[in-house]
């Protein structure tokens, strides 16, 4: 048997390809959109790929079933419990196989048996892996967003990402009756997930790819609730806000995404940094400027946005982008491939062209904005010279803040910006500077004067300055 772990950092996206080495029959589990990665393992090892699985329809990235399948010939098998179809809706010309609680995928020697979990979504299944040709076991289960190392899968993506009323408890009560049977399995048996550290379907997930169910048994919070109504409270609670694009992602999941062939490739553009002023002012352009927060803090391009590559990117950009706008990046040369990547994992074909870094030299204006420390903040804010403004997130905001500071979350500032005093110079702060950075690149578009809190939050209590409780 051959087991190989793929993993994509921007997104904390996991996939796995296992195949018999007798037969050379392959299956690639939860794979990315980009596939090339797949292909070129299964060029070396000599495999052939019969078969894609999916172990749910994904919020937070583009499956690349319906890739695999048009490019290999592979089966896609994905669940049939749950909704209707699974809620699955794709082109029937593709080679699709349903599959039910118990089913047995066969790859010679190898066996992928499908365990209904729902949870995370209704039709979710994890997968039982059987190397028959020496054991009549599992080694270990592809839990996909089921069970994770150190969490397990969010319940409440379909009520605050789709909009279905009530699905969140639900989900939460699915999933305790799920995890009841998956503690049954023997200690030994290894979990291999879809996501890790850093992704957004569960509150609290590792850093570490793999465990046990015996470590997760032992030190996994959500496995040490033993009452349904605890669990569910404990699984609802702290939950984070889900980005926009989760959204976007449910629906191009249920059908399949336009195939990469058909997406134009983009490439640098040549404009002068007025010219790419001027396309940043179009309200139908976003232009995103993807150098560290301390390169556009000296001297950004008007009407641009600061996302930095590679620390902030990807997740500010689900978290604020447009799917229905031109999306133009600021960055790198030897970046472009990798940001293209991102933003195709992410289903944005929207993105129309790069600029480099080294237009912004020709632009006649440049926007500027401060960085002070929490006590020269603090000063000013004593005086009334400044309005704080607050860009974490609610739950951050109630543990507590600094007294009289208005609280927007990030992604609502572009929109209510009018709550601010025009004139008033504005103080943005986050947890730790690197919000707030957005923050302050969307204020300076709007002609206000900003200074960003360096360090943040972090550094405002580190400093002993004056909080307050909601």
């Amino acid at each position: 048997m051959y087991l190989k772990y793929f993993y994509d950092s921007s997104l904390a996206q996991a996939s796995y390809m296992v195949a018999c080495q007798a037969t050379g029959e392959a299956a690639v589990i939860d794979p990315a959109r980009n596939i090339e990665d797949y292909l070129k393992i299964a060029r070396e090892q000599g495999f052939h790929i019969v078969a894609t699985v999916e172990t749910h329809i994904h919020a937070d990235f583009v499956s690349g079933v319906t890739e695999l399948a048009r490019r290999t010939g592979a089966t896609i098998y994905h669940s049939l419990e749950g909704n209707e179809n699974g809620g699955y809706e794709w082109d029937n010309a593709l080679p699709v196989q349903g599959v039910r609680d118990q089913d047995i995928i066969r790859l010679g020697n190898v066996q992928l048996k499908a365990l209904h979990t729902p949870g995370h979504t209704p039709e979710h299944m994890a997968y039982e892996l059987i190397d028959g040709a020496t054991a009549d076991k599992p080694m270990g289960v592809f839990t996909g967003d089921f069970v994770f190392v150190g969490d397990v899968g969010r319940p409440d993506l379909l009520e605050k990402s789709v909009g279905v009323a009530g699905s969140a408890e639900e989900g939460a009560r699915q999933m305790f009756a799920s995890l009841q049977k998956f503690k049954k399995y023997a200690d030994y048996v290894q979990i291999w997930p879809g996501h890790g550290a850093g992704s957004a379907c569960g509150k609290a997930l590792g850093a570490v790819p793999t465990s046990t169910v015996g470590y997760e048994r032992l030190f996994n919070p959500a496995f040490q609730p033993t009452e349904e109504a605890a669990f569910v409270e404990f699984l609802l609670d702290g939950q984070p806000e889900p980005p926009a694009y989760f959204a976007k992602m449910k629906e191009v999941n249920k059908t399949g995404m336009t195939p990469l062939s058909k997406v134009p490739y983009s490439v640098e553009m040549q404009l002068a940094g007025d010219g790419v002023a001027e396309l940043a002012n179009d309200k139908q352009t976003i232009v995103i400027d993807t150098r560290s927060i301390q390169a556009f803090a000296t001297g950004s391009i008007p009407k641009t946005i600061n996302l930095p590559y590679p620390d902030m990117f990807a997740e500010w950009l689900g978290r604020l982008a447009d799917y229905e706008k031109s999306i133009y990046l600021i960055a790198e040369p030897y970046q472009f491939a990798h940001l293209r990547k991102i933003m195709l994992s992410m289903g944005m074909d929207n993105l129309q062209g790069f600029f480099s870094t080294s237009v912004i030299d020709s632009a006649s204006k440049l926007l500027t904005y401060e960085t002070q420390s929490p006590s020269e903040v603090d000063k000013k804010r004593k005086h009334d010279h400044i309005q704080v403004v607050d860009v974490r997130y609610t739950d951050e905001w109630d543990e507590a803040h600094i007294p009289n500071a208005k609280h927007i979350p990030l992604p609502e500032l572009a929109e209510r910006t009018d709550e601010l005093t025009p004139d008033k110079p504005v103080a943005v702060h986050c947890r730790s500077g690197k919000r707030s950075a957005i923050a302050s690149s969307i204020l300076i578009n709007q002609g206000f004067d900003v200074i960003n809190v360096k360090g943040g939050f972090i550094n405002w209590e580190n400093e002993n300055l004056e909080t307050t409780k909601a």
